[in-house]
């Protein structure tokens, strides 16, 4: 018997958190009353908020979630009154910490598959009004092809993403050596430059939010918003952080022409 599968006290929230100790990145509600020793305040995120504003909000709208980590963007798109919410997540213990989450807010209409999104998004025939690529696109192997599959599934979409700058990277040390080199690339007659990064020692960490590979690869912001335009999306809003730790990102906010 293995004494550590069993929890002593009596049941509590803290307990369903120390299920995944050292793991979480959020900063749970403050309602729940526990501490999951994270550092992200994603419950409270601005770039949904942002996201709703530009899009006409979530009410009565089915949304479909990339990489939902650990369900806090799942409640805020429940909260703001989503008909529905699927969150596709392909880390297993992120998809296992999305179910403790959805049991701690007593989540109603969000679900959750354990799977890569890629291959839900090739494989399933089913559309959405929103779709959410919060931290996703930059840890892709071939991003324009995300790009091309969400363009035949979500009516709107908000993303959040890095991109690659190479005046704003070269003035960050620690972000600039995590690049190896660049190449032209093309997916679907859409010509354009990736720029490999190799994740290093966050792959050591045991709460990992990465891509399911060793390295990813990032794109100049200019060719991809090329790319949304080429495969239908509208860009309706574009906010800028050029300073982040991790290197430059973006939100974007898009209507698809084609849905």
């Amino acid at each position: 018997m293995n004494k550590e599968n069993f929890f002593e006290q009596a049941p509590s929230n803290q307990n369903l958190i120390q299920l995944f100790e050292g793991q979480w990145f959020s900063i749970m509600p403050d309602e729940l009353g526990v501490d999951s020793k994270g550092i992200g305040k994603l419950h409270d995120d601005g770039r949904i908020h942002w996201a709703s504003s530009i899009l006409g909000g979530f009410r009565d709208k089915s949304v479909l979630e990339l990489g939902p980590l650990e369900a806090c963007h799942t409640a805020m798109l429940e909260k703001a009154g989503a008909r529905s919410i699927l969150g596709v997540e392909a880390n297993s213990e992120a998809f296992l910490r999305c179910l403790v989450v959805k049991e701690l807010l007593d989540l109603k209409r969000a679900r959750f598959k354990l799977g890569n999104f890629v291959g839900y998004l090739q494989e399933q025939e089913e559309r959405f009004d929103v779709g959410i690529a919060c931290g996703v696109l930059y840890h892709m192997k071939n991003p324009v092809e995300l790009i091309e599959l969400l363009s035949k599934k979500v009516r709107s979409l908000f993303v959040w993403t890095h991109y690659y700058d190479a005046e704003l990277i070269g003035g960050n040390e620690v972000v600039r050596s995590k690049f190896s080199g660049s190449w032209v690339a093309s997916h679907m007659g859409f010509d354009h430059r990736l720029h490999a990064y190799g994740y290093g020692e966050a792959l050591d960490w045991k709460g990992f939010c990465g891509g399911g590979s060793e390295s990813c690869n990032w794109m100049e912001k200019e060719e991809m918003l090329r790319a949304f335009d080429h495969f239908g999306f509208e860009r309706l809003g574009e906010k800028l952080e050029s300073d982040h730790i991790h290197g430059p990102a973006v939100w974007l906010a898009f209507e698809n022409r084609n849905l």
